[in-house]
């Protein structure tokens, strides 16, 4: 199925945190067990630690929880950090987070920000990411760095 229709973005609440820290441990909980990274307890720690309401969307499917996803000023103001964007697992592979990224990177342009993510070695997300514009920038044993530069809005859509 493509093109989901019924899908919002509303703002994240400080109330989100445990349900966001548990949908990371289940989305998450593959590909860190491959890279044998996975802590039961670290998973969700480490959203707790880093979660910022004021920068957090959070999708819902007809008024439900569905996902959620954070885009963060860098701290110098130069662009964004796009970070903590879980589908639940029967959101996914049906252009949901296709469509949410998108709608994220509109807004990215429209501020002509550019955006870095870091993505697990490995992790089937990154072609989600490389389909929209997202380039290899480096890399560590776990962990790989893209980026993406901001496209102009004016300019015309260049045919893939």
């Amino acid at each position: 199925m493509h093109g989901e229709t019924n899908w919002s973005l509303r703002p994240g609440r400080a109330d989100d945190i445990e349900t966001i820290a548990e949908l990371r441990a289940v989305v998450m909980r593959d590909d860190l067990e491959r890279l044998g990274r996975y802590d039961e307890h670290r998973v969700r720690q480490r959203l707790r630690d880093g979660f910022s309401p004021e920068h957090t969307s959070v999708v819902e499917i007809d008024g439900g929880f569905a996902g959620c996803v954070t885009l963060r000023p860098y701290e110098d103001g130069a662009g964004f950090h796009l970070e903590h964007f879980y589908l639940a697992p029967e959101a996914q592979g049906r252009g949901l987070g296709t469509a949410v990224l998108r709608e994220l990177l509109a807004r990215a342009d429209e501020a002509a920000a550019p955006v870095r993510l870091v993505v697990l070695q490995g992790s089937p997300a990154r072609r989600l990411y490389e389909r929209q514009g997202f380039t290899y920038a480096s890399e560590d044993p776990v962990d790989v760095l893209l980026v993406r530069a901001p496209r102009l809005a004016a300019a015309p859509a260049a045919s893939a």
